[in-house]
């Protein structure tokens, strides 16, 4: 039987975005944590098509660049008419930020709004290399 949901996400790591900006680093040497919160983030439920809301926390130790935030908000504009599902939503915009960005590591947690009265909350990790 063909589930529902089959061919929704099949290319979702090929999606087209906006580049997310960096600028140089001027303590590469150091390690330290930037934390990023999105409160106003939107997307499309590519089951149903309506909207679907969250918060979007983004905390990454940078190496030798770190994330230029107004490119980072048009980077996230862009979901706004994107069918996407949260488990995929999490891992592309924390590939999207490694490849920016190069961080020595990297956290995204998508806090979905409640639907149907559950809050889904999905977490990715990325540690780079420590050699």
């Amino acid at each position: 039987m063909k589930s529902s949901y089959e061919g929704l996400q099949g290319k979702i790591r090929d999606l087209k975005t906006p580049v997310i900006e960096v600028f140089a680093n001027q303590y590469p040497d150091r390690e330290y944590t930037i934390a990023l919160s999105n409160p106003e983030f939107t997307a499309i439920c590519p089951k149903t098509g309506l909207p679907d809301f969250a918060t979007i926390n983004i905390t990454y130790a940078p190496g030798k660049t770190c994330l230029e935030l107004k490119s980072l908000k048009m980077y996230m504009i862009a979901y706004r008419n994107v069918g996407i599902f949260h488990e995929h939503l999490v891992n592309k915009i924390l590939d999207d930020i490694v490849k920016a960005c190069g961080p020595r590591r990297a956290r995204v947690e998508i806090v979905m709004n409640p639907r149907g009265g559950i809050t889904t909350t999905v977490i990715a990790a990325y540690q780079g290399r420590t050699s």
